[in-house]
């Protein structure tokens, strides 16, 4: 569960709520609360989903904003010490003895690196089979990336559209003096609603999901280049050095410190 997610739309819509209420009072929360312009701008906003995105990627809506905040984050600290036990083992028992090790590693991709190296597959086979997989990965992520992009971008035109709509219907009505206030109000009410759905949902999440595909791919590129140091005989020290270079300096954890 990402708390920060969760903890970043809470005060979000606090942030909101509260500059309502200080404004217009508890009781003038209602007149914020319009059917209509939620209809216009979450349902056209959809309706844009489903265009932009093919069938199966928009059907997948609902997933996607799961991962937002059920993805688990792995730590490259312990990627990497795994990999250090990893080319100890190799080291002393040769590369054949890391079979053992890819039936109890939970990681796919992992497994398949360390199956690729027992194999006595060619080590630039196994860069590219590997950085494919990275690459597919990735492609995979931004699928589920532009259809939050897709929201984030189109809401508060869909916002806008509503505020045209409520002007019109305002103009309509000019010969009734008293109803032009609330009907501006209302069509107000329908931008406010796309620029929350952009800035407060879409648009955020868009960016939590590009970040955590960075992140997947630090943690896939540590396993690729762990294991061709492995195969190639380095020396677990070495493999751990190389490795930390991936990883800011105040998040390294050396031989010492990783293992006692």
């Amino acid at each position: 569960m990402d708390i920060a997610t969760i903890i970043g739309i809470i005060l979000g819509i606090i942030a909101v709520v509260f500059g309502i209420i200080s404004g217009a009072g508890v009781g003038g929360f209602v007149m914020f609360v319009d059917i209509p312009s939620a209809m216009i701008v979450f349902g056209g906003t959809i309706a844009v989903i489903l265009i932009v995105c093919p069938l199966d990627q928009a059907l997948n809506f609902v997933q996607v904003v799961t991962n937002v905040f059920l993805t688990k984050k792995r730590d490259p600290q312990e990627i990497i010490q795994q990999m250090v036990v990893f080319a100890t083992r190799a080291r002393r028992e040769g590369i054949l003895a890391l079979e053992n090790e890819a039936g109890n590693v939970t990681d796919d991709f992992m497994k398949q690196s360390i199956q690729l190296a027992v194999d006595g597959t060619s080590p630039e086979a196994i860069r590219s089979i590997l950085e494919s997989e990275v690459a597919a990965l990735e492609e995979r992520h931004e699928d589920g990336q532009n259809i939050l992009k897709a929201g984030g971008t189109y809401a508060p035109a869909f916002g806008m559209i509503g505020t045209l709509i409520g002007l019109i219907l305002m103009l309509a009505s000019l010969d009734d003096p008293d109803s032009i206030g609330p009907k501006m109000a209302v069509a107000l009410i329908t931008t406010l609603y796309g620029a929350l759905a952009a800035n407060v949902f879409f648009l955020p999440m868009c960016d939590k999901l590009k970040t955590r595909s960075k992140h997947e791919r630090l943690v896939r590129e540590v396993i690729l280049e762990g294991i061709l140091s492995i195969q190639s005989g380095d020396n677990p020290r070495l493999v751990e050095q190389k490795l930390n270079a991936y990883i800011a300096p105040k998040f390294r954890v050396t031989e010492g410190e990783g293992r006692s």
